[in-house]
Parts: structure tokens; C-alpha cells; sequence
């Protein structure tokens, strides 16, 4: 299970990130132990909460649900 995490740098710049935030993480409703069971990458230092990487977590929890 890949998961391409982008973060947004200065003046708009995207780069790849380390891992999901736990603020990401609760916008779906997956706490810290459910993702690591998912095998999900987390980044505990991030504390910002992009859209993009909230409809690709949703994304691969439908794409979980339906396996």
C-alpha cells in the first residue's frame, strides 16, 4: 500500500513528503495505531493539514475497504 504525501514549501512549491500528519489522520478518523497497522508512513514533527494528502488517505481507505 503506497501513499504519496506532498508537502507544500515556500512561495507554492510541492515536494515529497516523509509521512501523513496525525491532524490528516484525524480528519479521516484513523488514530496513530490504526495507521501503523496500515502500514501508513507518519511524520510526527509535521503539524499542517493539507487537503491533498486528506483525499488520498480517503482514497486508500475506500481502496482498503473494497479488498
Amino acid at each position: 500500500m503506497s501513499a504519496e504525501v506532498t508537502v507544500v514549501k515556500k512561495f507554492g512549491k510541492t515536494r515529497k513528503g516523509r509521512g501523513f500528519s496525525r491532524s490528516e489522520l484525524r480528519e479521516v478518523e484513523l488514530d496513530f495505531q490504526q495507521a501503523l497497522t496500515l502500514r501508513l508512513p507518519i511524520d510526527q514533527r509535521r503539524k499542517t493539514k493539507h487537503a491533498e494528502n486528506v483525499k488520498v488517505l480517503k482514497r486508500l481507505l475506500q481502496k482498503k475497504g473494497t479488498d
